[in-house]
């Protein structure tokens, strides 16, 4: 194994949390393949500068403190990067459910505020509103919950 290959991986590593599939991508910039790379990926796991675990929790809480994502568009982020259900599970573990709805009510609210401004009509209102939560990420039942509460 190329230690030079190593240190730059660890690097890479150390910079911000990676998947397996993303250090992957990188050796193969590199030209290191198969076996050789499988070592190197095992030796940053073995050296905790890769873990899976630390990716998915720090993935789930930036993105949902950050960009205000809901759960199901976290969780199919993270699928897409191949990430283990148990990973993805302890991931999701970082959003804790009172955050959460007071997340998706802050966004009604003040998306509602927004769209008042053009949009008289109160059924096209939530359908907007409804949208666009259901884009963040949100799910359907809440969202349609929230709406209700914000319109009484």
């Amino acid at each position: 194994m190329d230690r030079l290959i190593l240190q730059n991986a660890a690097s890479y590593c150390a910079y911000q949390e990676r998947t397996q599939d993303e250090v992957r991508q990188r050796l193969r910039k590199w030209n290191v393949w198969g076996d050789e790379a499988d070592e190197i990926i095992a030796e940053l796991i073995s050296q905790n500068y890769l873990s899976e675990e630390r990716f998915a929790k720090t993935f789930a809480g930036g993105k949902f403190r950050v960009k205000n994502w809901g759960r199901i568009k976290i969780k199919q982020e993270l699928q897409r990067r191949g990430i283990s259900k148990y990973s993805l599970d302890q991931g999701m573990a970082e959003i804790k459910d009172e955050n959460y709805l007071a997340t998706l009510k802050q966004l009604l609210e003040k998306k509602k505020t927004l769209l008042e401004r053009t949009e008289s009509n109160p059924l096209i209102l939530k359908q907007k509103l409804a949208r666009y939560a259901l884009a963040k990420g949100y799910e359907g039942e809440l969202v349609w919950k929230e709406i209700e509460d914000l319109s009484a």
